[in-house]
C-alpha cells in the first residue's frame, strides 16, 4: 500500500510498507526548526505502532539533507526548550525498533548529520557537505560529542568537532560515518537495494536484534547525552562567548571573541 501524508507543515510522509519514508520540507535548507522537531516525534511515534513498517528512510528536499538545528533556538531564553525537543527526536531514533536509514545529499550538517548519524544505515552522495560546525559558533553539538567517537574513533570526532571543519560524503564514508558514498544519480538505487533487502526480512527479528546490538550503547548514551545536555545548559550557555556566537551567526558577522 502507497500512501502519502500531507498534514504536516515541515515534512512530507509517504507510506509504502514496509517502509515508511520521512523528507525533511523546509526549504531552502531544511533547517530543524522547533515546528520541524514536534513533527519528527510525531510522525516517529505513529511509526512505532504501525507493525507493517519495519523500515524508516530519511532524506531532504531539494538538494540538501539538512543545514542544522535553527541557530535562533539557541539563544538563551529557547535553548532548554529546542535541546529538550530535538534530544527527544534523537532518542525516539535511537530506541525505535524499525530500520534507520538516512539518504544525505548536498548539506548535512550539526544538527543534521546528528540526525543522520544515529541512523542505523547511512547513504551518502560522494559530494555531500558534511559537518559539526558548532564550535564556530562558540557552541558545542551535544549528540556528537557523546555518539561520535564511538562511530569514528575519538581523534577523527576531535578533529570534525573542535575544527568545526567540512568533509565530502565521500570521506564520511571512508572515517565510518556513513554506511557508503555514491554518485549522486546512484543514491536512491542504493538506498532501495537496502530497503528490499530490510523488507526481506522478519520485522520482529529486526526489533529483537536492534536491541540486542545496542543494548550496551544505549545505556552509554543516554548518561552520555544528559550529561552533555547539562553541561550546555548549566555551563556553555553562560558564557559570553556563547551569546556572541549566536548573535554575531545571525547579524551575519565575525564573533568577537573574548574567552569569557
Amino acid at each position: 500500500m502507497t500512501a502519502t501524508a500531507s498534514r504536516f507543515a515541515r515534512l512530507s510522509i509517504r507510506w509504502e510498507a514496509p517502509v515508511a519514508r520521512i523528507t525533511l520540507n523546509n526549504p531552502p535548507w531544511n533547517i530543524i526548526d522547533m515546528a520541524m522537531m514536534e513533527e519528527l516525534t510525531s510522525v516517529l511515534n505513529e511509526i512505532e505502532s504501525q507493525s507493517s513498517i519495519s523500515a524508516i528512510v530519511f532524506n531532504g528536499a531539494g538538494k540538501g539533507f539538512s543545514a542544522g538545528v535553527d541557530v535562533a533556538a539557541h539563544a538563551r531564553e529557547t535553548v532548554a526548550s529546542m535541546l529538550g525537543n530535538f534530544h527527544s527526536v534523537v532518542r525516539a531514533l535511537v530506541s525505535t525498533k524499525k530500520v534507520t536509514i538516512a539518504a544525505v545529499d548536498g548539506h548535512c550538517l550539526g544538527g543534521g548529520a546528528e540526525l543522520a548519524m544515529v541512523c542505523d544505515f547511512v547513504y551518502t552522495t560522494d559530494e555531500a557537505k558534511w559537518g559539526f560546525p558548532e564550535i564556530r559558533l562558540g557552541c558545542f553539538p551535544p549528540v556528537a560529542a557523546t555518539a561520535l567517537a564511538a562511530l569514528i574513533g575519538q581523534k577523527r570526532a576531535a578533529d570534525l568537532i573542535l575544527s568545526g571543519r567540512n568533509i565530502t560524503g565521500a570521506e564520511a564514508a571512508r572515517m565510518g560515518l556513513a554506511t557508503a558514498a555514491a554518485p549522486e544519480a546512484q543514491l536512491s538505487s542504493v538506498v532501495d537495494q537496502c530497503t528490499a533487502r530490510i523488507g526481506m526480512l522478519s520485522p520482529v527479528a529486526l526489533a529483537v536484534t536492534k536491541k540486542a546490538m545496542y543494548a550496551w550503547d544505549s545505556m552509554h548514551f543516554d548518561k552520555g547525552l544528559a550529561r552533555a545536555e547539562k553541561i550546555y545548559l548549566e555551563e556553555l550557555v553562560e558564557t559570553v562567548d556563547a551569546q556572541e556566537g549566536i548573535r554575531a551567526f545571525l547579524e551575519k558577522r565575525a564573533p568577537n571573541w573574548t574567552g569569557r
